[in-house]
């Protein structure tokens, strides 16, 4: 089942609308189906195969693996209706005049799972967290660059003094990356919170068996957004880590998991035929799946040789073959679910002639093995690649980019790492070629991304501007971007800043990220989030 087959439901929150996507009972290939009557009780089973978190608490660092567990425990101050801002743990917000001063009144019903009230005191110790470089935040942290103070004026209302207009601020509150955790909690070691972050959803943190398993128990106590009268049904949720994409395909199919992430192609084109398993296709927002051109290292400084190699890169027939029609091909830096995103076919055609001359004009000159030199040097790129995050089947897509690369003149580097070893190697600014997907709510991702500013990293050691994009102009036009509210000029500016972008050569756009769960019918009820995480805080199970 494709997403246009899955339900879709209006959810009041708090006076206004968040939408969220509802999988209530369909089949395979079939249509939405909500005949199944909700039932109480039982232990949903997930199987992950992204990298076992090193930290439950989204806080500390920001990756998309503590999104997926963290939606089920920590909530937000925002939500999303379409795109746009709604309430969700603050019941509403002004803004003032000069766009400098955001004030939200926030719910006074809501109670930490370790009883803590949330309240504005709360807000004030979350948003202190992110930014405090102790905590190394780096996804949290970017997204809340503009705040430089945050003041609770009384119990259930909370201040934030911007050094700047932000207007994709509310959007990024929609985040779990900066959800509301119990200022209790927070200050205790880091350690211990990273083992059992507190926060106000359906579900808690009762148990981390590393390298296997987490598991989380029904929040008895939790309190359900206005306009909803639902409270968890589910018992509890066993969280395993299952990084072969086979294994936890076959325990999905013997009914020993009931919910998989990473499902891989040749799967979703076999579930596609089963009755017995559905696909959730939730796109994630934000960046696309994109390889950046290190402009500030090593032979990418010379815009020429860029643009040699992007010409020299033969993508199509890989996605083709190797994603079975599940992944199409992108021209534009932004995912297509984001309004703003602007594409342009014409500068990613494949080329080996025009690749062949750019590297001519530039002096490099085919050696005796076809690859090309310069001043005694190869036409070398390292490209390292993180065996968590890109699947076999883009793996085996960089090794045909790897290829076509070759029959021009360069000598790709593949470099397979583990999470860790792959984010030292970004570190150590030991790469010139990166694949480095990155999910954040709107367009303002592309400031985060591309502002030469992100070239410094963030307290965790992350930078996020990959490219080494160092262009004023463009900092203006982002800058700009963020400091207006009028959507029109937002989308004219987020649309120059993009020809920017992709006319600098140090972008490859690939595909959307991809985002397929595989849930057994016997499912039901599973929302989706800002992020595009699952949800199963009005799930049930027929068993």
């Amino acid at each position: 089942m494709i997403l246009d087959s899955v339900q879709k439901r209006v959810t009041a929150v708090a006076g206004a609308a968040t939408l969220l996507l509802v999988l209530a009972g369909c089949t395979g290939g079939g249509t939405a189906s909500s005949s199944s009557t909700p039932v109480d009780g039982g232990t949903l089973v997930y199987a992950s195969g992204d990298a076992e978190p090193t930290c439950l608490d989204p806080h500390v660092g920001g990756n998309y693996p503590q999104a997926l567990l963290s939606s089920q425990y920590v909530e937000e101050l925002t939500a999303l209706d379409d795109g746009k801002p709604v309430p969700a743990l603050a019941k509403s917000w002004t803004t003032s005049d000069d766009g400098k001063t955001l004030t939200f009144t926030l719910r006074d019903d809501v109670t930490f799972t370790d009883g803590t009230p949330f309240d504005a005191t709360a807000v004030v110790a979350n948003i202190e967290h992110v930014q405090d470089p102790a905590t190394a935040s780096s996804t949290g942290y970017l997204a809340l660059q503009s705040i430089t103070k945050a003041t609770a004026t009384d119990d259930h209302t909370v201040t934030l003094t911007l050094g700047r207009p932000d207007s994709a601020l509310l959007e990024s509150f929609s985040q779990p990356w900066v959800g509301m955790e119990s200022p209790k909690a927070l200050q205790r070691p880091q350690a211990t919170n990273c083992e059992s972050p507190v926060g106000t959803g359906p579900f808690e943190v009762t148990g981390w068996k590393h390298g296997d398993r987490v598991t989380l128990t029904k929040n008895a106590h939790y309190t359900p957004l206005a306009g909803s009268s639902t409270k968890p049904r589910l018992s509890g949720i066993t969280w395993r880590f299952l990084p072969d994409s086979t294994s936890r395909y076959a325990a999905l199919q013997s009914g020993q998991v009931d919910v998989i992430d990473n499902a891989q192609p040749d799967q979703l084109k076999a579930a596609s035929s089963k009755s017995s398993i559905r696909d959730l296709d939730a796109p994630r927002p934000g960046a696309s799946n994109r390889l950046e051109l290190n402009s500030g290292h090593g032979v990418f400084r010379d815009e020429a040789v860029r643009k040699a190699f992007i010409a020299g890169a033969e993508i199509d027939p890989g996605i083709r073959s190797l994603f079975l029609g599940t992944a199409k091909r992108s021209y534009s830096v932004l995912s297509s679910v984001e309004p703003y995103a602007y594409s342009d076919k014409s500068l990613f055609g494949y080329s080996p002639t025009k690749a062949k001359k750019l590297l001519d004009d530039a002096g490099w000159k085919v050696g005796s093995d076809g690859i090309r030199e310069k001043d005694g040097q190869q036409l070398t790129v390292t490209f390292p690649v993180s065996t968590n995050q890109s699947v076999p089947a883009e793996r085996s897509l960089f090794q045909q980019i790897q290829a076509s690369e070759k029959a021009v003149g360069f000598k790709v580097v593949l470099k397979e790492l583990d999470l860790s070893s792959w984010y030292a190697a970004l570190a150590a600014n030991q790469y010139d070629v990166v694949s480095a997907p990155y999910t954040k709510v709107g367009a303002d991702v592309l400031r985060i991304l591309y502002d030469s500013a992100s070239i410094e990293p963030a307290p965790s050691g992350y930078f996020a501007n990959l490219a080494q994009l160092d262009d004023p102009e463009l900092d203006d036009l982002l800058e700009r971007a963020a400091r207006t509210s009028d959507s029109s000029e937002r989308g004219d500016l987020y649309e120059q800043a993009q020809k920017t972008i992709l006319g600098s050569g140090t972008v490859l756009p690939l595909y959307d990220q991809q985002n397929h769960f595989l849930l057994r019918s016997s499912v039901h009820g599973v929302q989706t989030t800002a992020v595009s995480t699952p949800w199963f805080g009005t799930a049930w199970i027929d068993r």
